[in-house]
């Protein structure tokens, strides 16, 4: 068999996979974050949840002149700093997030739990 016979049947034949593949898991609502590392899942569970604010963290925001509404781009773009978080608990992780808001560099203190996401600190 030739080359050209053999290049035919692979692509032949992925194209057949691919759209098989899209057909099973198309309507699956399956996603694939760019660069879905730890830190893209980590943001991707805290932006799923509902989020609660201590009082302290409020008050924090207020002061620099943010709010929850602005807390989107950190669901987004933030780096989770695994060195700083405690991801050994028993109930609920507690990451720190490191984020640019507003032209302010701002470290966060999430604790990620089964349903709900709190926001402890803003430092």
């Amino acid at each position: 068999m030739s080359i050209g016979k053999r290049i035919l049947y692979y692509l032949v034949g992925f194209g057949i996979g691919i759209i098989l593949l899209m057909y099973f898991v198309g309507g699956s609502g399956a996603s694939c974050d760019y660069a879905y590392g730890p830190n893209a899942r980590v943001l991707k569970n805290i932006r799923l949840k509902e989020k609660t604010y201590s009082p302290e963290a409020l008050q924090a925001l207020n002061g620099r002149g943010l709010d929850t509404s602005d807390l989107k781009l950190l669901y987004k773009d933030g780096e989770v700093l695994f060195a700083e978080s405690d991801t050994k608990r028993d109930s609920c992780n507690l990451y720190t997030i490191q984020a640019t808001l507003k032209n302010q560099d701002l470290k966060f203190k999430v604790e990620n739990c089964d349903s709900i996401a709190r926001f402890l600190e803003v430092q």
